[in-house]
């Protein structure tokens, strides 16, 4: 009783494609996928972050013509 058998399962996935559909299932993995995207770019964009934090430091101590 402790934990779900595949049948269990198939039925469960059965239910609820019936429920939501398959046109609507599509569209949220559609969805899942592009924020999982887009949450590996912004961890991406934050580890080269320091990097050009550094290199605006270093510009910002060099001298300005005006």
């Amino acid at each position: 009783m402790g934990s779900l058998s595949i049948w269990h399962w198939i039925i469960v996935l059965v239910v609820v494609t019936l429920v939501f559909g398959t046109k609507k299932l599509g569209t949220v993995g559609s969805d899942l996928g592009k924020a999982v995207k887009g949450f590996k770019d912004g961890i991406k964009g934050e580890e080269s972050s320091p990097a050009d934090s550094a290199k605006i430091q270093d510009d910002s101590k060099a001298p300005v013509n005006t």
